[in-house]
């Protein structure tokens, strides 16, 4: 009884750390507030993303395992931070902070559970399973389409120009679900126009 009720306490107290992540800002607004979004409102979006688009994958998945990948993705930059996915310098070093901060976060909890967390969250940062794609391909392609639905707003207030946009999540959007990338192709076509990207140097 003794080790049920640690184990739970355990449990309890990874939940109240995790609630951490809610202070950490990202670069995009959310469309009704004038504020930026935090890592767990983009985790819990992107997971109903991949839900919805897991018919459309580029191979049959398991969709639950992919909403867990993507639970748990973002959960090292409670030690962190979020950095811009279009800052690709030092790359290396945050990768190896993110590791030792999500060793520690789901260290909180017992073994078992740990474990497997843990084992998520490389699968996803590996991303050689047909789930991790599909999972990465969501993550990507949320920060465009909250762009496109929010005047480029985030492109703007960072310089960013389109063709950073299309290098930058192109190749993984298509991966792991190539019906959204021909979607989000067009329409980044479309909106290059408005004005919503920096113009890059000739």
């Amino acid at each position: 009884m003794t080790s049920v009720h640690t184990n739970v306490a355990d449990v309890v107290r990874f939940i109240i750390e995790i609630d951490k992540l809610k202070a950490i800002t990202r670069k995009v607004k959310p469309l009704t507030v004038d504020r930026y979004e935090n890592p767990a409102e983009h985790s819990w979006q992107i997971a109903l993303l991949a839900w919805s688009l897991a018919p459309f994958a580029s191979a049959p998945v398991d969709i639950d395992r992919v909403v867990k990948l993507l639970l748990v993705h973002d959960i090292g930059e409670i030690d962190t931070g979020d950095t811009m996915a279009f800052v690709t310098e030092g790359m290396a070093e945050r990768k190896k902070a993110e590791r030792a901060a999500v060793e520690r976060i789901f260290g909180l909890l017992p073994p078992a559970e740990r474990n497997e967390m843990l084992a998520l969250w490389l699968e996803f940062e590996e991303e050689r399973t047909p789930e991790a794609r599909l999972a990465h391909a969501a993550d990507r392609a949320m920060p465009v389409l909250l762009n496109l639905a929010n005047n480029g707003q985030s492109w703007r207030e960072n310089g960013i120009t389109y063709d950073r946009v299309i290098a930058r999540v192109g190749p993984q959007i298509e991966a792991g679900c190539p019906a959204l990338w021909e979607h989000l192709r067009v329409r980044l076509e479309q909106e290059k126009a408005k004005g919503w990207f920096m113009i890059s140097p000739t």
